[in-house]
């Protein structure tokens, strides 16, 4: 775990929150869906993530130890919003302080158990505990951005004997708020976390949150969706990957289609599987 200064007493006098054990659904918070938060590559990105549209900004920074996380490191973001959901609709009361064992967090998102996933689970939280995000999105006070991490702080918990006792992490006020507001949160399908390219990953996301259920689908220009999504790729190797997933047909509950308009300008199209 990073060093880190210490705490504001505030998050010295949270209650925790015990994660939930058994299976529930995922769910996502559309800000994150619909914005380029995360590194799409599974290689180190050190490169800041700029994007401006209109009055939104986002600006992603990473450590060169660590670089930006990466949106598989975003799994475990979704894993906190599905827990604090679940448990807000059962009526139990939640925190930012959420305590869990590596086991859960790595069986809800798909991943295996063993010892070296263990120690890519750690490097994630690293990731995204360093990771600096600077946005606008939600700030009602005319340019200001809200800054913060994805996880405040985490740490291992263990007994007075050494044996381990899971972990403990802090969300930032950001995200918990968001996921909190019934309104910004949309249930993603399981399969998601089987997808294996950080685009598809990225567009299935931006599908769910833009498409939802609508019959008619949506449309979008390569290359604003090049712009949006915050990739280090060019241009001309992300249309290729964009074509490349329109033949496989692999996002979970959409078909895509793309739509050729003079000169050449193409349009990916995406609509719900009926």
């Amino acid at each position: 775990m990073s060093a880190r200064s210490e705490p504001p007493a505030q998050e010295r006098t949270l209650a925790p929150f015990r994660a939930l054990p058994g299976d529930m659904a995922p769910r996502d918070a559309q800000d994150l869906m619909a914005h380029p938060f995360f590194s799409l590559g599974k290689s180190r990105r050190t490169l800041p993530i700029d994007f401006r549209a209109g009055s939104v900004t986002v600006r992603v920074e990473g450590t060169h130890e660590h670089g930006i996380a990466t949106i598989w490191d975003a799994d475990i973001l979704i894993w906190a919003a599905s827990q604090i959901v679940e448990a807000r609709d059962a009526g139990i009361a939640t925190s930012r302080l959420i305590r869990a064992t590596p086991y859960e967090i790595l069986r809800f998102i798909g991943r295996g158990t063993s010892r070296r996933d263990y120690q890519r689970l750690k490097a994630a939280l690293d990731r995204l505990q360093t990771t600096s995000v600077a946005t606008s999105i939600r700030e009602t006070t005319g340019r200001r951005l809200h800054r913060f991490s994805w996880i405040n702080e985490w740490k291992e918990l263990a007994n007075a004997d050494g044996k381990p006792l899971g972990i403990e992490l802090i969300l930032p006020d950001w995200f918990y708020a968001g996921v909190l507001d019934r309104a910004l949160v949309l249930t993603i399908d399981r399969a998601y976390f089987r997808l294996t390219g950080g685009i598809e990953r990225w567009l299935y996301r931006l599908v769910r949150k833009h498409g939802g259920h609508q019959p008619e689908g949506w449309q979008f220009d390569f290359r604003h969706l090049h712009r949006k999504s915050g990739s280090a790729a060019r241009y001309s190797d992300f249309a290729l990957d964009l074509r490349a997933l329109v033949s496989r047909q692999s996002l979970p509950g959409y078909q895509l289609d793309i739509v050729r308009m003079e000169p050449s300008t193409e349009l990916l199209a995406f609509r719900p599987v009926p």
